[in-house]
């Protein structure tokens, strides 16, 4: 049994509960409040079972392992064997949770970063790169110094949830049920742990109506550096070019169908950015694949939702893919007009914010 710190208890309650199910102790962290809402009555996660109409729910309270929660405050990392980072880059230097991730770094906990934006501990772990010069498409680069780079690795968050409309900070909803494809660290010992956590998911079953359930979304342990970097390709795409010129939004799928070959162009693109990195061609996920995926996306991605809705920081892996590719000497028009519209959206949500306070 393997204790879990999880940064983030919106999504990361998603993970827990497989874990959980798996016989190991998981602690979210989260606000003061939902962590109250989760010590008392549970976290909900539903998930889509193959062979059954219905979603299945998985109350937190009835599994073999424990999940609780705790505000920043309360929380010393070196009592766990595992962190996970599974919020948005934007929200590791509020208050906090900035010192919880300083505690994190001094305790040299390893730590699977579950985020579109590789912390730049990461990054460092990628040969070639000017990694100093990639800061400026961080919300605050300084929040990463101290950690340690072979401690930190990453895992991308394929799978897809939300919180459904109406319900409590305890309820999330799984939309696309795919895996956490995980890098591996740099130590033997802790990529070992990964992999005990992957035995361990892959076994558990769930009971339900007197039935064993296999429930879907595990954790994959692959031997590459790049297989997180298969989410690029995708988030240049659709996640981003769901953004317009004036700050309208569209679902996913009309941003990768309307253009098809553009889509094909962009994502190709970024496919050739993430080879000359060090990717195989077996790290990436076809055109194809991801186009036919795409299709059953019918609403704007999160990034796209955010800046409609006002948010003046999110993550720029936009800028991250444009950065890096500039320092490989590459190029893409697609790519450098997603990066403009979110700058001028953020300028417009920065000015409309400006205006409100005056």
């Amino acid at each position: 049994m393997s204790s879990i710190l999880i940064l983030g208890a919106s999504y990361g309650s998603l993970l827990a509960t497989r874990l959980a199910m798996a016989g190991h102790q998981v602690c979210l962290v989260c606000t003061p409040g939902t962590a109250d809402l989760i010590n008392t009555e549970g976290t909900r996660v539903r998930f889509p079972v193959r062979g059954r109409d219905a979603l299945v729910e998985v109350d937190s309270r009835k599994l073999p392992g424990s999940v609780r929660a705790a505000a920043p405050a309360a929380v010393q990392p070196a009592n766990f064997d595992l962190a996970v980072l599974a919020m948005q880059e934007s929200h590791y230097g509020e208050a906090g949770v900035r010192q919880l991730i300083e505690r994190l770094a001094r305790a040299r906990t390893p730590s699977l970063a579950i985020m579109n934006m590789p912390p730049l501990p990461y990054l460092r772990r990628i040969d070639g790169l000017d990694v100093a010069a990639l800061e400026p498409c961080f919300t605050d680069a300084r929040v990463w110094e101290a950690f340690e780079p072979g401690l930190v690795s990453l895992a991308s968050p394929d799978p897809q949830a939300f919180r459904p409309a109406g319900e409590a900070k305890n309820v999330l909803q799984v939309g696309l049920p795919t895996n956490f494809k995980c890098a591996p660290f740099a130590s033997e010992p802790h990529t070992a742990l990964l992999r005990r956590l992957e035995a361990d998911i892959e076994a558990a079953r769930y009971e339900d109506g007197g039935e064993a359930l296999e429930l879907p979304v595990k954790l994959k342990v692959h031997d590459s550096l790049f297989v997180p970097f298969a989410k690029w390709p995708m988030l240049m795409t659709g996640n981003y070019r769901c953004i317009g010129d004036d700050g309208d939004v569209n679902p996913i799928a009309h941003a990768v169908h309307d253009d098809i070959e553009l889509s094909r162009a962009t994502y190709g693109w970024v496919s050739d950015l993430c080879l000359s990195l060090g990717a195989q061609p077996q790290d990436l996920v076809p055109f194809e694949k991801y186009a036919t995926a795409a299709r059953s996306l019918q609403k704007p991605s999160s990034v796209a939702r955010a800046l409609a809705s006002g948010a003046t920081q999110i993550e720029r892996v936009d800028l991250l893919v444009q950065s890096i590719a500039r320092q490989q000497g590459f190029a893409h028009a697609s790519v450098d007009a997603v990066v403009e519209r979110v700058d001028a959206a953020l300028r417009r949500n920065a000015q409309a914010l400006e205006k409100q306070a005056a």
